[in-house]
């Protein structure tokens, strides 16, 4: 029996359409920080770059797998609503 082997890849799309691959697979409203970092709350400050994961796009091809995670960013008003 022969098995194929399905390659995952993950990228992060930000608002200006540049792209970063990553290692984790972030949910729907996750957070990250300007280098894809996962953010936990609360946020120490409302002072960051912080973007949310609005939409998660997958293509399938053969033996591939791509999942795209969209950013939107975060506003002040946001931030400052989820700093301790």
């Amino acid at each position: 029996m022969l098995t194929l082997m399905k390659m995952t890849n993950r990228y992060l799309v930000y608002p200006e359409d540049e792209t970063m691959e990553i290692e984790h697979s972030p949910q729907f409203d996750d957070m990250v920080d300007l280098n894809g970092r996962p953010l936990a709350l609360p946020l120490k400050t409302h002072r960051i770059i912080a973007y949310r994961v609005y939409k998660i796009r997958k293509e399938e091809k053969t033996g591939e797998e791509n999942i795209y995670y969209h950013l939107e960013l975060m506003s002040v008003q946001e931030l400052e609503g989820l700093v301790r």
